[in-house]
């Protein structure tokens, strides 16, 4: 178990996320390129030296909030129930992010996951950052992968597998850009869930992932 957080831990991780936020805000408002770091200090009540102290670079300010998903696959094979295949959590994991409308399954159509997402799509710095931090998913999973496998095997399926897992996110993520609700769209996202998942199973049946 992870310790708990003091007071100044807490402090900080509050003013990074109040930051944030109000970034983002503004962004969805005007647009990533038509706000200056000055103006998102300002909108925090923080100085400009401040948020340049909490985040390295202006993309920083918006992928913040979705950080904490690059490292999931991998955790998730960490973490698997005994006897699991890391594959089958994987599939698991997914499916019940389906079912919760997680917003890493592409599928959720809330009104503040739809406009991060447009911000997202209309950025063409923020989308080179997202492949970066795909590529950075992709090594950590190959990582776990390599606790049971070889190195470069490991490294053959993570790709594949975060391959079908984005190519589902994007299939998800595009229909409910383009107006329809994450309820009607659920049973087919699953259908194709399971179909993803079943091609990976197939494809690495001969290794210790499935």
């Amino acid at each position: 178990m992870s310790e708990p957080l003091g007071s100044r831990e807490r402090r900080k991780l509050q003013t990074r996320r109040a930051i944030s936020e109000a970034a983002i805000a503004l962004f969805v408002d005007r647009g990533f390129d038509h706000v200056s770091v000055a103006e998102v200090a300002a909108a925090a009540e923080v100085s400009k030296m401040t948020v340049f102290n909490y985040f390295a670079t202006k993309e920083d300010l918006v992928l913040y909030r979705v950080e904490g998903l690059f490292e999931q696959p991998a955790s998730q094979v960490r973490a698997r129930e005994p006897g699991e295949s890391p594959v089958a959590a994987l599939r698991r994991h997914f499916l019940r992010g389906l079912a919760e409308r997680e917003p890493a399954t592409g599928l959720n159509d809330e009104d503040g996951y739809l406009a991060f997402q447009h911000l997202v799509m209309s950025s063409p710095t923020l989308k080179l950052r997202l492949i970066d931090h795909g590529k950075r998913t992709e090594s950590a999973l190959a990582s776990a992968f390599a606790e049971v496998l070889d190195a470069f095997t490991a490294k053959l399926a993570a790709a594949q597998v975060i391959a079908v897992q984005y190519a589902l996110v994007c299939c998800n993520l595009t229909r409910v850009l383009g107006g329809q609700s994450a309820a009607e769209l659920y049973p087919s996202a699953v259908d194709e869930a399971e179909r993803g998942f079943g091609m990976l199973l197939s494809g690495l049946r001969d290794t210790a992932l499935v």
